[in-house]
C-alpha cells in the first residue's frame, strides 16, 4: 500500500440559501442550512483514503467545535491525523456561501489556522513526509508552507505533486520541487500572470511553464480530458463522458485519483486516465465528500483494462 501525504486545508463550508440577497442592515428569512467538512487538501486526502492508499492529512486546526467535524471525518474514512496540529490562536477555517433561487452565490471565507502553517510547521511533519512515496499540497496556505512539503518530498525521494488551487504567483524557486503540477485550465494562465480567460492555448502556456522548470505540466480541462505535456509525452488524455450534476468535487477527485495511481507504479498515461475517470465520477454527485469514489463505485462505472 502506497503511503501518501497531504500538506493543505481544512475549513468547514456553510451553506444556506434565500429567494433574494439581503442588502447592509437587513435580516431575511433562508432555508434549506446544510455544513460539512471542505478545504481542497481535507478533500484531497479523503480522496485518497477512498481509493485504497495510506493517507495522512498535515493541516493546523482551531481548539473549537468546528474541529470536531475534521476529527470524525478523518475517524470515518481513515485518514492519518498524526500531522494535524491544534492552536488557540485562530480559530478552524471556514466559508459562509449564500445562494440565490438563480444559483448565483457569494461566499465569504476566513481560512482560519491554516494561514499559521508555514516551513516550520510542515518540519513538523518531517518524519511522515521521509516515509511517503507521494507527497501533496495545495495553495489554500500560505506558499511558504507549501514550498516546504515539496522540498522535503523531493529530498525524501517521494514523488511530488501540486495541485496550484487557488491558483496566485509562485516563484520559480518551487517549481524545481515540483513532479507534477496539475493546474486547471484558469489557474494556468493565473500562473502565468495573465487574465484568467486569455486566449492564449492552452498548450503553449504549459510549454512556457515547463521552461520555468516544472518536470511534468498536466493540465485539466474537464469535459475535454486533461493535457499531459512531459519530455515524453504531449498528448490530451480525454475525460469520460457522464452526466453532470456537480462539477465542484472534480479537481479534487483528479489529484487523488492521479496520486493514487503513481503510488502504485501505473504509467503517467495510465495515471491520468485513471485521474480523470476519478474526477468524471465526482461530476455525477452532488457535493464534494458524497462525490469522492471509492475503488468499487470507480469500477462499477468504468473499465481499467
Amino acid at each position: 500500500m502506497s503511503k501518501i501525504t497531504v500538506v493543505g486545508s481544512f475549513a468547514v463550508g456553510m451553506t444556506i440559501r434565500t429567494d433574494t440577497m439581503p442588502v447592509f442592515g437587513e435580516t431575511i428569512r433562508g432555508r434549506d442550512f446544510d455544513f460539512g467538512p471542505g478545504g481542497k487538501g481535507s478533500n484531497q486526502s479523503v480522496g485518497v483514503a477512498r481509493l485504497g492508499a495510506d493517507s495522512a492529512l498535515v493541516t493546523c486546526l482551531g481548539e473549537d467545535q468546528l474541529a470536531n467535524v475534521a476529527r470524525d471525518l478523518y475517524a470515518a474514512e481513515g485518514v492519518d491525523t498524526s500531522g494535524i496540529r491544534y492552536t488557540s490562536e485562530r480559530a478552524t477555517g471556514a466559508g459562509v456561501i449564500v445562494l440565490n433561487a438563480e444559483g448565483e452565490n457569494f461566499i465569504i471565507l476566513d481560512m482560519g489556522a491554516n494561514e499559521l502553517m508555514d516551513a516550520a510547521f510542515v518540519d513538523g511533519a518531517r518524519e511522515r513526509i521521509a516515509r511517503s512515496d507521494i507527497v501533496m499540497t495545495v495553495l489554500e496556505i500560505p506558499v511558504p508552507a507549501a514550498q516546504r512539503a515539496m522540498e522535503l518530498g523531493k529530498a525524501a525521494g517521494a514523488r511530488t505533486i501540486l495541485n496550484p488551487a487557488p491558483a496566485t504567483a509562485l516563484p520559480d524557486a518551487i517549481f524545481a520541487h515540483v513532479d507534477y503540477l496539475t493546474p486547471n485550465a484558469t489557474e494556468l494562465r493565473i500562473l502565468m500572470g495573465l487574465d484568467p480567460d486569455d486566449p492564449t492555448p492552452t498548450r503553449d502556456l504549459a510549454g512556457q511553464l515547463r521552461r520555468r522548470g516544472v518536470g511534468n505540466v498536466i493540465v485539466t480541462m474537464g469535459p475535454e480530458g486533461a493535457l499531459v505535456l512531459t519530455d515524453e509525452h504531449d498528448v490530451i488524455v480525454p475525460s469520460p463522458q457522464v452526466e453532470v450534476v456537480d462539477t465542484t468535487g472534480a479537481g479534487d477527485a483528479f489529484n487523488a485519483g492521479l496520486a493514487v495511481a503513481l503510488g502504485e507504479g501505473q504509467p503517467l498515461l495510465d495515471a491520468v486516465r485513471f485521474a480523470t475517470c476519478c474526477g468524471a465520477h465526482a461530476c455525477t454527485r452532488l457535493g464534494v465528500i458524497p462525490s469522492l469514489p471509492t475503488r468499487a463505485e470507480l469500477d462499477a462505472l468504468f473499465e481499467f483494462n
